[in-house]
């Protein structure tokens, strides 16, 4: 397939095994490009003209449907209960996926509990609503980053909540930064932004867009309407909610502006993720009687309002909870915590998986706590962690030994500590257990402690990078080698394989960045006699791998010359 094909428009047949990746890819971030410099620029007539080009062309399509089916909700259908599973159904859907008639469908609705005991409503599209959503956001979003607020770190490309965190330690951690915090709650923000204002500011196709904020959704087999608010659960929802918010930062720079004596000693500083912010100042008459206005009239004008109850105005030696960390001076130190509540969630999740897990053996206990710590004190791990950390290793280590004691009634301490706990490394109660995998072998597990995990300070990204932007691009490869190296640490082979492939997946030229998104493929396949050594291996994404063991390849072939170029 050539470039020329991946950017036309999808006529006749689909072959999803024998699309062209590399040159799909290399369409898309081409115009993606463009639609970045247009919009710096400020031609948007331009930018239309290329969104429209990108939307309607075959490479855009295929991606498309290429995200929908490799994400985690690629099994869960929608209101008309069809998913696409197969390569012919996904090939199909690429040639279904047309802009003339179409019509979204309600959401199903769920509802999804949340920590306080409440639940939170959450929309399921179709797969090709989610299609059609994920093909316009690859137009929407380049826009959307450009125009983005600096300190907005949620749901954006190359962003996380260690950002935002960072943000707040730099903002706050001079002798000289503010000390008081405006710490701001959206009412249901998801639930009511202004159609009428996302109608009109949205650069995007209005048909389209009305479409999806109209659609409905459906609970218990009937329809109801949407009357304000983004589909939840959709793909562009998230980068509609920051295109709302986002002004806010621009907003207060223009009241309390950097370069005059008046904004340096207001010491307004905006920290956003998603809905949650913060707004740092000088004084708390200040954030009350000035900002707090400022920021109430830029959200009224989206249809949005602050949670009276949740919203407050505190002291930084009184300290305030973000983002699941607890920031706080002591004595003039800023020193940056896993909260208490945050804390308490993740024990009170630990204890469920062992008080449903009475009857499972140690090693499928293991297996099924291990993730949950490991994601626990990876996320912590940027900030002032290791004495929490300890707090927790001993509080799961007391709901082990009691869900031990409860199976082995009649059995002694020494017992016990013989059957479950055995001295690994320099760890002499190392919680052990075994499974049975699928040709019959024991593999030995032993529990993640938290306190393993090290303290690694998180670097920031620079305010103004752009995932989309071309000049940004060794930027970003920079900061996936260190952020690579440190998710692989201990996992010698992955991280050489990695390497050696210059984190390039060998199939379809494109970045492995996420260990999920990655299958350990066989050069030569191991029913032909290809052994596991590090040599017959190469990383590629899901997709990727499946066009290798497509029946297309009639005989099966290590990757080489082109293919294995790395």
């Amino acid at each position: 397939m050539t470039a020329h094909r991946a950017g036309a428009a999808s006529h006749g047949d689909v072959d999803w095994h024998q699309i062209d990746w590399e040159a799909a890819n290399c369409v898309v971030r081409r115009l993606q490009a463009r639609i970045v410099k247009a919009t710096q620029e400020g031609r948007w007539n331009k930018v239309q003209a290329l969104q429209r080009l990108l939307t309607h062309s075959y490479s855009g399509k295929v991606l498309a449907v290429r995200r929908v089916t490799e994400n985690q909700g690629k099994k869960t259908p929608g209101v008309d209960g069809d998913t696409w599973n197969t390569p012919e159904k996904k090939a199909q859907a690429v040639m279904e996926l047309r802009q003339r008639g179409y019509r979204p469908h309600p959401l199903r609705r769920v509802r999804i509990p949340k920590n306080n005991g409440k639940t939170r409503p959450l929309g399921i599209p179709t797969m090709r609503d989610r299609a059609m959503q994920a093909l316009y956001l690859l137009a929407l979003d380049p826009v959307a980053e450009t125009k983005a607020d600096p300190n907005s770190y949620g749901f954006r490309k190359e962003r996380s909540t260690a950002d935002a965190i960072a943000q707040c330690f730099n903002a706050l951690s001079h002798p000289t930064s503010a000390e008081w915090i405006f710490d701001a709650d959206i009412k249901a923000c998801f639930d009511r932004i202004s159609h009428d204002w996302l109608l009109c500011h949205v650069p995007m196709d209005k048909r389209i867009l009305r479409g999806w904020l109209k659609a409905g959704f459906m609970e218990r087999r009937v329809v109801y309407p949407t009357l304000g608010g983004t589909p939840q659960g959709g793909i562009i929802s998230p980068v509609l909610a920051n295109l709302a918010l986002d002004g806010l930062e621009h907003v207060l720079h223009r009241h309390y502006p950097k370069s005059s004596p008046r904004g340096r000693s207001a010491r307004v500083n905006l920290i956003r993720y998603a809905d949650d912010f913060i707004i740092t100042g000088r004084s708390k008459d200040l954030l009350e009687t000035e900002v707090r206005p400022l920021v109430e009239a830029f959200l009224t004008e989206r249809g949005l309002a602050l949670s009276a109850e949740k919203t407050r105005i505190v002291h930084i030696e009184d300290g305030f909870d973000f983002l699941g960390q607890n920031v706080r001076k002591y004595r003039g130190k800023l020193l940056i915590k896993p909260a208490k509540a945050n804390v308490k969630a993740f024990l009170a999740k630990v204890r469920r998986i062992i008080k449903t897990n009475k009857g499972a053996s140690a090693g499928n206990l293991i297996v099924q706590l291990n993730p949950v710590i490991r994601g626990w004190a990876l996320y912590h791990r940027h900030v002032v962690s290791k004495k929490t950390f300890r707090s927790v290793d001993r509080a799961i280590f007391l709901a082990l030994w009691q869900w031990a004691r409860r199976r082995h009634a009649k059995k002694g301490s020494r017992w016990i500590k013989e059957k479950y706990f055995r001295t690994m490394g320099t760890r002499t109660w190392a919680f052990v257990g075994t499974t049975i995998d699928d040709q019959g072998h024991k593999r030995l597990h032993d529990l993640v402690y938290a306190v393993d995990i090290p303290i690694v300070r998180h670097v920031k990204i620079r305010r103004l990078a752009h995932p989309y932007d071309p000049v940004w691009e060794p930027y970003f490869e920079q900061r996936l080698g260190v952020k690579m190296a440190a998710h692989l640490r201990g996992r010698r082979q992955l991280l050489s394989l990695w390497k050696q492939q210059s984190g390039i997946c060998p199939v379809c030229r494109q970045r492995l960045a996420v260990l999920g998104e990655w299958h350990n493929h066989h050069k030569v396949w191991r029913s032909r006699g290809g052994s596991d050594a590090a040599e017959n291996r190469v990383l590629v994404h899901p997709t990727c791998h499946m066009k290798l063991h497509s029946p297309a390849v009639m005989e099966p072939r290590p990757v080489t010359g082109a293919e294995a170029e790395t």
